[in-house]
C-alpha cells in the first residue's frame, strides 16, 4: 500500500470508527491534541517509543522535574537534527507522556512537522508551546519566540523583513545566551536562503556557526552534520569528508549518519568505501521498518539512499545492480516535491543505456504525479527518448509541455523541495538537443554547453551524480548528431567533474578517436579499464574500448 493511499485509509478507519487509528484517551494523554495528519499516520507518529543510544549527543536541558521527559526530549532533538522524523515525533510524544507540560517538546512537534511538510500542524503545535511560555525560563522563551518568527517568515516566504526577523531574534538570544551550543546550530540554520533551512543547504555563511557550536561541545555530532552539507556545498569535500565520518562516529544508530560519510567518499574516488556505507545505512533502516513495521515509503530518506547507492554502483559499471536497486527505489510511493523529482533517476538511467521505449514509458509514468517539477521533468525525458526514436513531432509536443510545468514550479522552495532553476536545466537539455538534431548546431550547441554550466553547479550529492550522468548522455548524444567539437567540450567537462569515473575516460577516448590521437586512445582507454575493473562483464563500453583500442594500434603500425 502507497503511502498516501496507507495514510488516507487511517484518515478514513478514523472517520468511520470513533478512536480507531489512535491511542484511546486514557492511554494517551495527548490524543486530543493530535495535530493535522501528514503523509505519515498519526497512530505511528505517536506511538511509544523507548530510550535509544548511539542517535548522537545533543542535549538542552528543558524546564522539568521529570529525567525522563530531560532523557526523552532530548532524544527527540538528535532525531530532529538527523531528519528521522518519525522517531522525533514519537520522543517528543513520549516526553509528553513523562511531563505534560514540557513546552519545547510541543516546539520540537512544530520543527518535525515542518519537515513532514505540514504547516497547519508545525503552527498548531507552536500554538501549544507558546500557551506554556509563562512557565519556562527566558532561554526556553527566546527559543519560542525564535521559532514564531521563523513560522511567520515561512508562512511568508517572499517577505525578506520577516526572514531578517527570525535572524535577529536568534542573535539576540545569542547575546543573553553566548555559550548555548543550539543557538548557534540554530543561528547556522538561519543562514540558508529562506526561513525553512534546517541544516541541508547551508553555505559558507553558516559554517562559522556551526563551528562555534563545536567549540562550545567539540564532539556535537550535529554541529558535525550541518558541516558536512555546508561544505558540501561551496565544494570543500575535504572538508565535508572530516565531518562525514565524525558524524557517522558519533551516531553510529543513525541510517543518515552512515549516509552522509558515503556522500562525500564517493566525491573523492573511494566508491568502493562510499558503497561499504550506503549499504549500512541500507541495512539499519530495514533492520527497523522490519522491527517497528514501518512502511518504508513513509521515510523521505530511504528511497533517497538508494538512489545515491544505485549512482555508485553505475560508476563502477555495474549497470545491473544500479538498475535493480533504482527500480527498487522507484517503486516506492512518491511523498514529497524532493522525492517525486528524484523519480527522473530511473528514465535518465535507461535514456544513458539507450533504452528508449523504457524510458519513454518512466519519463510518462512521472508526468502523472500531483507535483509539477516531478511532471516537467517526465515531460523533458520522454521528450529525449522520442527524439532518440526518431518521433521529433512528439518530442516537440513533450517540450511544449515540459515548459508549462515549469511554469508551475515556484522560484523559492520550502525545505528541499527542488526550485524552478533546477528544474530548469532538464528542459533546456531537450531543447538543446531538439536544436541540434534538427541542424541549428550553433544554437544548440550555446543551449547545451550553459546546461552544462547549471548541471554542474547544482548543489547536493542526487545532483552530482546525475550531473555526471548527464554529462555523459549529452556528449553522446552530441556525437550522434555529429557534433564533435561538443563532446569534446562535455567529455572535458566529465573529467573535471569526475575524473575517477570509467565513463569520463571512455567519452574522452571516443573524442580522441575520431581526432586520430592514438597516444591519447591508449591512454584513456587504460584509465577507462582501471576506474571499470569491477563492471558488470557484458558493459558495451568494454567491447567498445577494445575496438578503439585496437583501432588505434593499427594507425601506429600504419605510421611506421
Amino acid at each position: 500500500m502507497g503511502a498516501r493511499t496507507t495514510a488516507l485509509f487511517v484518515l478514513l478507519i478514523g472517520a468511520l470508527i470513533p478512536g480507531a487509528g489512535t491511542p484511546r484517551a486514557q492511554e494517551d494523554p495527548h490524543a486530543a491534541c493530535a495535530a493535522p495528519p501528514s503523509y505519515v499516520p498519526t497512530e505511528l507518529l505517536e506511538r511509544v517509543v523507548p530510550l535509544r543510544a548511539g542517535i548522537g549527543n545533543s542535549h538542552e536541558a528543558v524546564t522539568t522535574t521529570s529525567k525522563e521527559a530531560q532523557a526523552f526530549y532530548d532524544q527527540g532533538l538528535n532525531y530532529l537534527e538527523s531528519y528521522v522524523w518519525i522517531e522525533a515525533s514519537r520522543s517528543f510524544r513520549q516526553a509528553l507522556r513523562c511531563d505534560s507540560n514540557l513546552a519545547l517538546a510541543y516546539l520540537g512537534l512544530s520543527y518535525v512537522h515542518s519537515g513532514l511538510e505540514n504547516p497547519k500542524a508545525a503552527r498548531q503545535l507552536f500554538e501549544q508551546a507558546k500557551a506554556l511560555a509563562s512557565s519556562v525560563g527566558e532561554r526556553e522563551r527566546r527559543r519560542i519566540d525564535i521559532r514564531e518568527k521563523q513560522l511567520a517568515a515561512i508562512e511568508n516566504i517572499e517577505d525578506t523583513s520577516l526572514f531578517l526577523a527570525y535572524k535577529k531574534a536568534v542573535d539576540d538570544a545569542l547575546v543573553q545566551f553566548i555559550d548555548d551550543p543550539q543557538l548557534w546550530i540554530l543561528r547556522g540554520n538561519a543562514e540558508e536562503t529562506n526561513a525553512s533551512g534546517r541544516g541541508q543547504r547551508g553555505g559558507a555563511a553558516s559554517i562559522a556557526f556551526y563551528q562555534a557550536a563545536l567549540r562550545l561541545v567539540p564532539e556535537n555530532a550535529s554541529a558535525h552534520h550541518y558541516l558536512v552539507h555546508s561544505y558540501e556545498t561551496i565544494g570543500r569535500i575535504d572538508e565535508a569528508l572530516k565531518h562525514g565520518e565524525a558524524f557517522a562516529r558519533l551516531a553510529p544508530a543513525i541510517p543518515h549518519a552512515a549516509h552522509m560519510w558515503g556522500h562525500d567518499l564517493r566525491r573523492v574516488g573511494r566508491v568502493d568505501d562510499a558503497i561499504t556505507q550506503f549499504k549500512k545505512t541500507d541495512g539499519l533502516e530495514r533492520a527497523y521498518y522490519a522491527a517497528e513495521k514501518v512502511d518504508p515509503a513513509f521515510d523521505w530518506h530511504h528511497g533517497h539512499n538508494l538512489d545515491l547507492l544505485a549512482s555508485c554502483y553505475q560508476h563502477r559499471g555495474q549497470m545491473k545492480l544500479a538498475e535493480t536497486t533504482l527500480r527498487e527505489s522507484a517503486a516506492l510511493a512518491p511523498v514529497s516535491a524532493y522525492r517525486a523529482f528524484n523519480l527522473r533517476e530511473l528514465p535518465n538511467f535507461l535514456i544513458h543505456r539507450a533504452r528508449y521505449e523504457e524510458a519513454l514509458a518512466a519519463g510518462r509514468g512521472l508526468t502523472a504525479t500531483e507535483y509539477p517539477q516531478a511532471r516537467c521533468v517526465g515531460h523533458a525525458l520522454a521528450g529525449e527518448a522520442l527524439l532518440a526514436l526518431g518521433r521529433g513531432d512528439e518530442a516537440r509536443i513533450e517540450l511544449e509541455t515540459a515548459r508549462r510545468d515549469l511554469d508551475l514550479v515556484p522560484s523559492v522552495t520550502l525545505g528541499i523541495d527542488p526550485p524552478r532553476s533546477m528544474v530548469k536545466a532538464w528542459v533546456d537539455a531537450l531543447h538543446g538537443e531538439m536544436l541540434l538534431r534538427g541542424g541549428q548546431r550553433v544554437e544548440g550547441r550555446a543551449v547545451l554547453k550553459d546546461v552544462a554550466k547549471a548541471l554542474r553547479a547544482a548543489t547536493g550529492p542526487d545532483a552530482w551524480s546525475l550531473g555526471l550522468f548527464r554529462l555523459e548522455t549529452m556528449a553522446h548524444s552530441a556525437m550522434a548528431a555529429g557534433d564533435w567539437d561538443l563532446a569534446g567540450f562535455l567529455a572535458a567537462q566529465m573529467l573535471d567533474h569526475d575524473p575517477a569515473y570509467g565513463g569520463s575516460h571512455f567519452t574522452r577516448a571516443l573524442v580522441l578517436h575520431h581526432e586520430g590521437d592514438a597516444a591519447g586512445v591508449a591512454r584513456e582507454v587504460k584509465a577507462a579499464r582501471r576506474y571499470w575493473s569491477g563492471a558488470d562483464r557484458d558493459l558495451p563500453e568494454l567491447k567498445t574500448l577494445a575496438e578503439i583500442e585496437a583501432a588505434a594500434r593499427s594507425w601506429v603500425g600504419r605510421e611506421k
